[in-house]
């Protein structure tokens, strides 16, 4: 069943997105705890790095991770419960997939619009980009 297949390539990319998520969750617990234990300048001086174009990029993986990482959680949900979901693994794969890039492409664009010196929510919605 696995082989090579949509089953063992789900199964690694669930793996992969969660590490991700879970790694993504850690910094920003530090990131929030710098609120309350360290001075406000310190968290100013964070949310500035978290506005580089490095940072934006690395949000889009973030959200990919997300998104796949949900999907594929009810396509796993299916493929438990469901007996005969074990037929369609290639095509629910296929599904989540799908879904994915079809979540990630608007949220992608609200993260690296204002690289590029757009703004979607309006001119007083985007912080300014910085290098």
């Amino acid at each position: 069943m696995y082989r090579g297949q949509s089953g063992q390539w789900s199964w690694l990319f669930h793996r992969i997105t969660g590490m991700g998520v879970l790694l993504f969750l850690l910094v920003h617990i530090v990131d929030i705890t710098l609120i309350g234990f360290v001075s406000g300048k310190v968290y100013d001086d964070a949310l500035r790095v978290f506005s580089t174009g490095i940072v934006r990029l690395v949000s889009l993986a973030l959200i990919a991770a997300v998104l796949y990482h949900a999907f594929n959680g009810v396509r796993i949900i299916l493929v438990d419960f469901w007996p005969a979901a074990h037929k369609f693994q290639r095509q629910m794969f296929i599904g989540v997939l799908v879904l994915t890039i079809a979540g990630f492409i608007p949220m992608g664009f609200f993260v690296v619009a204002p690289i590029f010196g757009h703004c979607p929510t309006g001119p007083n919605g985007c912080q300014p980009f910085l290098i």
